[in-house]
């Protein structure tokens, strides 16, 4: 494990394309969610221990929002071959085990997680109004191990503002986990 910060990628920039599976198969592209307010798109797996510590958080977080106008998308990036905890099927246990009904995807080719220049997991990008990015950075302060509880509040400010119009803070806190796990000779080149 390599504890990673996020590479707190441009404010206003567009959110990148994915078309990618859910579980079941079905393709899930970022057209999906022009009709909404807002999308968070989470780069999260199955055996990272921040993601472990936060999982009951993002399943929470989705219900309180999904009714409000928030999309959300989690996107696995890892590479399966080398850490089989994050295979589909086990991607499958997991969102049924903390409630994770919004799509978790798997991004196998690890295009996506450069497109979006993701660098952890979790990872957290949240675009508001034509897709543009409002929000990266933590869901709050809280790490496995610091004591500190789990309340979502930084991300959940974020959501709120975009929600509701209200100006969001350009004050970000990156969010720090587990190194996404590339693929050998596919690391990308904005960590050089």
């Amino acid at each position: 494990m390599v504890l990673t910060p996020s590479t707190m990628t441009e404010l206003g920039s567009p959110a990148p394309d994915f078309s990618l599976p859910d579980l079941d198969g079905k393709i899930v592209s970022l057209t999906d969610f022009t009709d909404r307010p807002a999308l968070l798109v989470m780069f999260i797996c199955n055996h990272c221990p921040y993601v472990k510590h936060v999982r009951k958080e993002l399943g929470k977080l989705y219900g309180d929002y999904c009714d409000k106008g928030l999309a959300v998308v989690g996107i696995n990036s890892n590479d399966i071959a080398n850490y089989p905890e994050d295979c589909p099927e086990n991607m499958k246990k997991m969102a049924c085990e903390n409630d994770w009904r919004f799509p978790y995807l798997l991004d196998d080719s690890q295009e996506t997680a450069k497109r979006y220049r993701a660098a952890c997991t979790p990872d957290f990008f949240l675009y508001g109004a034509r897709q543009k990015l409002v929000y990266r950075g933590q869901l709050d302060e809280s790490r496995p191990d610091n004591g500190k509880p789990i309340t979502g509040k930084d991300l959940r400010a974020a959501i709120d503002a975009v929600l509701t119009g209200a100006p969001i803070s350009k004050n970000q806190k990156p969010s720090m986990g587990c190194n996404i796990k590339w693929k050998a000779g596919n690391e990308p080149d904005y960590f050089g």
